[in-house]
């Protein structure tokens, strides 16, 4: 008789999860949608001219979040090309933490930010890049290094 109700009580545990309980027609709940704010990991997002479809600039993060209609950034890498079949590359801007706005294709932060370019090196703090001007602002603590040779300088 134990060994009866040892059987049922195994079968009953088996089959538990696909037997429906009496009033039980509602469907299972649908597995819950990932957490808003869960970060995207080695974050890429290349950007391309409009008519021509050649590479434009390539953002890059190692973490990014969404920040309203705007693209929160961790260790934004963003790379400037020239924009024609050549696809060289004009210039680089690093910066710990960033804001990109896809709408403007503008990137800002309040912090540490690096430009680099094959005429300059410049870091400084709060600042802006706007791509459709390809102008970058740095409010503070500028510090630049220029690569080119500046000629009569002192004239």
């Amino acid at each position: 008789m134990m060994r009866a109700l040892a059987r049922f009580a195994l079968l009953a545990c088996l089959l538990a999860p696909v037997c429906p309980l009496p009033g039980a027609d509602a469907p299972p709940p649908a597995p819950a949608a990932p957490a808003a704010s869960a970060p995207a990991i080695n974050w890429v997002l290349p950007i391309f001219t409009d008519k021509e479809g050649f590479r434009s600039m390539t953002l890059r993060g190692t973490e990014v979040r969404p920040a309203g209609k705007n693209i929160a950034v961790t260790d934004l890498s963003i790379t400037i090309f020239s924009g024609d079949a050549a696809s060289r590359v004009d210039s680089m801007l690093l910066s710990p933490a960033a804001v990109f706005f896809p709408k403007e294709n503008r990137a800002s932060g309040d912090g540490a930010v690096r430009y680099i370019s094959d005429q300059a090196d410049v870091t400084g703090t709060g600042w802006t890049y706007d791509h459709s001007t390809k102008k970058v602002s740095i409010q503070k603590n500028v510090r630049i290094i220029l690569h080119a040779q500046l000629n009569n300088i002192l004239k």
